[in-house]
């Protein structure tokens, strides 16, 4: 944070109680973050911003969390991790390639979908930082992983040849993070439904006939 607190104890100078409001924990006031993050962006958005929005003072804030950089480093790390982890599930892991590329697009959907916030705002990332250039590197390294996978399945003749693999899981993964942009939790598709619609658009124009 740009800041400094006043007292890492939440005192004032003269030994007063600077107390914030009651009610929030770690999880809670990460959440409230990643929203204003995304209203606002993470560079604009000050630790000042972030107090008022949550009616804490800075210095009960800073007995959360360390700096505005950490609050970032978590958020990004709750979508990167869900993400990398539904590339050790057992449908990622085992069968044909063509099914565990599927079972890896119905959990990156699920993921995005459950942490749509978080994942809204890694895909706002532009590496103005060692904590987002970190965070492009998992990305990556995922992407690295999903293109292996669109690579086998074409090597067992289950996805088409003719396509570089590394386009199409640009261009599957263009489809499913265009989600944020227009998914809403209240309308009539969950994650199961929406990840079927995904699949039938994005891979039976791929698959061998």
């Amino acid at each position: 944070m740009t800041d400094s607190p006043a007292r890492a104890d939440g005192a004032t100078p003269d030994g007063g109680a600077r107390r914030g409001r009651p009610g929030y924990d770690r999880p809670q006031i990460l959440a409230v973050a990643v929203a204003l993050f995304n209203e606002q962006g993470y560079d604009a958005t000050s630790v000042s911003d972030l107090a008022a929005r949550l009616g804490l003072t800075k210095a009960a804030l800073y007995h959360h969390f360390d700096s505005k950089e950490q609050l970032l480093e978590l958020a990004l790390d709750e979508a990167l991790g869900g993400l990398e982890a539904v590339l050790r599930t057992a449908e990622a892991t085992t069968g044909s390639a063509a099914d565990r590329l599927s079972a890896v697009l119905r959990g990156a959907v699920s993921v995005l979908v459950d942490r749509l916030a978080y994942v809204t705002l890694l895909l706002r990332v532009r590496g103005n930082s060692v904590v987002e250039r970190e965070a492009l590197a998992r990305r990556r390294a995922f992407d690295q992983q999903v293109t292996a996978l669109v690579r086998s399945a074409q090597v067992e003749g289950s996805l088409r040849s003719d396509l570089d693999a590394a386009v199409v899981t640009r261009l599957l993964f263009g489809m499913v993070n265009s989600i944020v942009e227009w998914y809403r939790p209240e309308g009539t598709e969950g994650a199961r439904e929406l990840a079927a619609d995904v699949l039938t658009v994005a891979l039976d124009g791929l698959r061998t006939r």
